[in-house]
């Protein structure tokens, strides 16, 4: 460009016009051409100046640091001359000009500069009055802009707290929904629990937006006044806060407490752009005004009425849903608080980790940093935060609960090594069940001299049922039909190598149930019709066809099929093993935050100080378990977490069954059908109390009494909950399928004092037994029975402590006035007499 351009390109553009040609002309020769690249400083504030600068191509920003938001916020264009009133007046640099482009810039020197205006005094005076102007304007602007200070100083927002912590997808997912939200001008709501920081993120998506110099103010919905002249100011009036802010941010907090007379004056402005200030009465409505501020509004629920004004929507969701950021959230509080406190940071140990991650946190953040604080203050110079230390992260799930696990070491030790349940398993049960089931078909055929049989019916049935409440399931982890079936399942495996099928699980939780509850109606009339208990070789067929359906079934599917869904057995210890006063769970905020292999479900290798297994048989993962239907203690989850998940939980009886529990229809038929069994076992004891002479030698009449003292029982529960319906009055009961698992506990201990007679009084004679079964002569031996008397006794404290559980369990269950289930509780009264009058002698 020659000099004449240069000439011409000052006089059109710049502020240069107003000097004469000669000047001009002397200018064009001292100019040097400069080019600056994006972000880069042009100018410091508050230095000498170098020279004048005349912006030819490109785009500068200039502001004081000192004065964010202020009125020295300006954006230079081509033709913007840069430092002339500094040269002119011997000033330091007013302004920081930082460069937004790639700009081209024409430079004159500080001291060339000087010698022109030496050489030619007119350039003063030419631009004395239109600084004088500028002088002017810009004192006006400060008086407004400390006015604006004073208005907005009660709700400044000076920076944002933090960032987002945390690395989950959530938190991910949220620095994704800020960025998005400040790269435009859309309103914002942000929603979600108390106790999020939700004012933070609102902060987070100003100052990272273009307008972050700009002022930003927080509002609380709650006290704004009824008819919102404080945010819309009034006609011909005082202004508000809309107009005050300008293009900066305003947020309003707890927008779900704004009144609801402003509620249409917010959705014009969320919708339009615009708001109308407050008029009186008497006065003309004003005309709206168009607000240029970014909205971001805060509330702690959805919004339905003005949710859909919003551009852009973020959820926060609550700290117990993405419970792997609780260690870095916790990490950077521990971090904050020994700076200020200037104290060394503690280490945090892994099960203090455990123990917050298996907390829900209600109040969210500000809980945690709370907690996080108390366990500082508590723990003054230690090298670590234990466990104990937050003892206040105890979640309703967990309350009144103690780990064994971490009680007794040496527990922990047995359950994770071969010896439970594979050696137990492969070294004595299998080959001892085959033996019981030659001995019963080959052997003598009665209890009083088959050692099998005596086993079967006065050992197992009274232990089992004795064990239900104290350790639940945990005949299933040793159970022989499964030992086999898992030794079908390998044999067939090597022999016909193919991938085994997968669970047809809507269809099994549908009809397995269903069932289970027809084998064990087959078993019951079997059992009562054949005289199983007094007959070897059909006590081992039964064993037997138990033992083929688990092979069957373990031959097609994988895992343990059988044992979850058709198992007759394992349904009723499913169902009694709710009572149970341990349990197996694992902690879920632990599971959530640390685990990506899911071990303990799945399988797989060993992975830290989990063990390479097959996963768990049940497919059943420990953390989503409910009750301890679907947990046969097999500890194969124990084994095989990395992460000390696993607990094995000492609690309240039953507690599940008024807190957690799933009410099933299927399993409500099977607690009647074991409650009508226990009558059908005591059918010559019914017959004597009724006076009946029935011939039970005929197979059909047989038949037909046993369904009998299968269903009539089974009537008093259903009349029952008739009566308790009749008359609720306005009280609505629940429902029959969830007040059934009332009778549990009776039902259980009416057949826990059934078996008592056998295994009190004849348990104890197995020595004389085992040599009956093998044709010696026992007698002499010592034998171990209680005297009927006692039998008697500890069969009637039975029932009556199960008549207080049931009547208790009941209550929990219902939650309810116990006047509205008199009728409930006369039925199990009626029952228990029932039972005591057949049973205890």
């Amino acid at each position: 460009m020659t000099s004449k351009d240069i000439v011409i390109w000052l006089q059109e553009r710049t502020a240069f016009s107003i000097l004469a040609a000669e000047v001009l002309e002397e200018l064009a020769q001292n100019i040097q051409e400069k080019v600056i690249l994006p972000n880069q400083r042009l100018v410091l504030e508050d230095t000498p100046t170098q020279g004048v600068y005349i912006l030819k191509q490109g785009r500068l920003e200039g502001d004081r640091s000192t004065q964010t938001g202020s009125i020295w916020a300006v954006s230079l264009l081509p033709g913007s001359i840069i430092n002339l009133q500094e040269l002119l007046f011997g000033q330091l640099a007013q302004r920081t000009i930082v460069a937004l482009s790639e700009c081209q810039l024409w430079f004159i020197p500080a001291d060339k500069f000087r010698e022109l205006i030496e050489k030619y005094p007119e350039i003063t005076p030419a631009f004395s009055q239109q600084l004088a102007m500028e002088l002017a304007q810009l004192s006006s602007q400060l008086s407004y802009e400390q006015e604006r200070q004073t208005v907005l100083r009660p709700y400044l927002v000076t920076k944002a707290k933090r960032g987002v912590i945390g690395k989950s997808r959530y938190a991910v997912r949220m620095r994704q929904q800020i960025k998005a939200a400040s790269s435009g001008r859309k309103p914002v709501l942000i929603f979600g629990e108390p106790g999020l920081e939700k004012d933070n993120l609102a902060a987070l998506i100003h100052f990272n937006s273009a307008q972050r110099r700009s002022p930003i103010i927080k509002v609380d919905c709650s006290t704004l006044q009824v008819s919102g002249s404080e945010l819309f100011g009034r006609a011909n009036g005082k202004a508000g806060l809309l107009e005050w802010i300008g293009t900066g941010t305003i947020i309003l907090n707890n927008i779900h407490e704004l009144p609801k007379e402003l509620t249409p004056k917010v959705a014009q402005l969320l919708e339009t752009g615009t708001y109308t200030p407050v008029s009186r009465n008497e006065e003309k409505q004003a005309q709206p005004i168009s607000c240029v501020a970014r909205i971001v509004a805060i509330a702690e629920k959805y919004l339905p009425t003005i949710e859909r004004q919003f551009g852009h929507l973020i959820k926060v969701p609550p700290l117990r849903v993405r419970k792997a950021d609780i260690s870095a959230h916790v990490e950077y509080y521990i971090t904050l608080l020994c700076r200020a406190k200037g104290i060394p940071k503690p280490h945090l140990t892994p099960e203090a980790l455990r123990r917050l991650q298996a907390y829900d946190f209600p109040n969210n953040l500000r809980e945690l940093e709370s907690l996080v604080e108390r366990a500082l203050v508590q723990s003054v110079n230690a090298k670590e935060l234990t466990e104990e230390i937050f003892w206040s992260a105890q979640t309703k799930k967990k309350l009144f609960r103690v780990n064994l696990l971490n009680a007794n070491p040496w527990l922990r030790r047995f359950l994770r090594s071969p010896w439970w349940p594979d050696r137990i398993n492969y070294g004595f049960t299998l080959w001892f069940f085959a033996i019981v089931v030659i001995i019963l078909f080959i052997g003598p055929q009665n209890r009083n001299q088959n050692f099998a049989l005596n086993a079967f019916w006065a050992w197992w049935w009274p232990l089992v049922l004795l064990g239900f409440p104290f350790v639940g399931r945990l005949w299933c982890a040793v159970c022989p039909f499964m030992i086999y079936g898992e030794v079908t399942q390998k044999l067939s495996l090597w022999l016909w190598p193919r991938q085994l099928k997968r669970w047809p699980r809507e269809s099994a939780e549908k009809w397995g149930g269903w069932f289970l509850f027809g084998l064990f109606t087959l078993i019951f009339l079997w059992e009562e019709l054949w005289n199983l208990e007094n007959t070897a070789y059909l006590s081992s067929c039964l064993l037997l066809l138990i033992t083929a359906g688990a092979m069957i079934f373990s031959a097609i599917f994988e895992r343990r099929f059988w044992c979850r869904y058709l198992c007759p057995i394992g349904g009723m210890n499913g169902l009694f093993a709710k009572l149970s006063m341990t349990e197996l769970r694992a902690q879920q905020g632990t599971c959530s935050a640390e685990c990506t292999t899911y071990q303990c479900y799945k399988g797989g290798p060993q992975k830290g100080e989990g063990m390479e297994t097959d996963g768990c048989p049940l497919y059943s993962h420990p953390a989503q378990l409910e009750d301890n239907r679907d947990c046969v203690l097999c500890m194969t989850c124990l084994k095989a977490c990395p992460h000390r998940s696993v607990e094995l939980n000492l609690r309240p009886p039953g507690i599940e069954l008024w807190t957690t529990h799933v009410p099933r229809t299927y399993e409500v038929a099977l607690l009647m059908l074991l409650l009508g069994g226990i009558f059908l076992h005591r059918l010559p004891e019914i017959q004597s109390i009724l006076g009946l002479n029935l011939n039970l030698t005929q197979f059909w009449h047989h038949f037909g009494v046993s369904l009998a003292a299968l269903i009539i029982p089974v009537t008093i529960p259903f009349l029952a909950y008739g009566v308790i319906k009749l008359f609720q009055g306005s009280l609505k009961p629940r429902a029959f399928v969830c007040l059934a698992y009332g009778y549990l506990p009776l039902v259980w201990g009416g057949n826990l004092a059934h078996y008592l007679r056998l295994g009190l009084g004849e348990a104890g004679r197995i020595i004389p037994v085992i040599f009956a079964t093998f044709g010696l002569n026992g007698e002499g031996l010592p034998i171990l029975v209680a005297h009927p008397a006692v039998i008697s006794f500890l069969q009637g404290t039975t029932l009556i402590a199960s008549v207080l559980l049931s009547l208790i369990l009941t209550q929990k269950i219902a939650r309810q006035s116990f006047r509205l289930l008199i009728p409930q509780h006369l039925g199990t009264i009626i029952l228990a007499m029932s039972l005591w009058a057949i049973i205890v002698r």
